[in-house]
């Protein structure tokens, strides 16, 4: 997937762990660590803005589109705009 997540940089610019930014944001370890990975399929904005309030940083910092192999490329679940 061309989106890379770079989480790790702005909590370690924090100094902070993933049970303190867990804790801060409401969501489970685990939950953070999939997300952390890059292994989520989505993120919610509630959460986002959370994470942004909590390090001090844009979506920007954490969330970087990076187009590579399999971009643009259709994974089957596309969703058809309503006619």
């Amino acid at each position: 997937m061309p989106i890379i997540v770079r989480l790790d940089v702005e909590m370690a610019k924090n100094k902070m762990s993933s049970g303190e930014l867990a804790e801060k944001i409401g969501i489970s370890q685990a939950n953070l660590s999939i997300l952390k990975t890059g292994k989520a399929k989505a993120v919610r904005f509630s959460t986002l803005e959370a994470i942004c309030q909590a390090l001090g940083c844009q979506p920007g910092d954490i969330l970087e589109y990076q187009p590579g192999e399999g971009a643009g490329k259709s994974d089957g679940n596309n969703r058809k705009s309503a006619e």
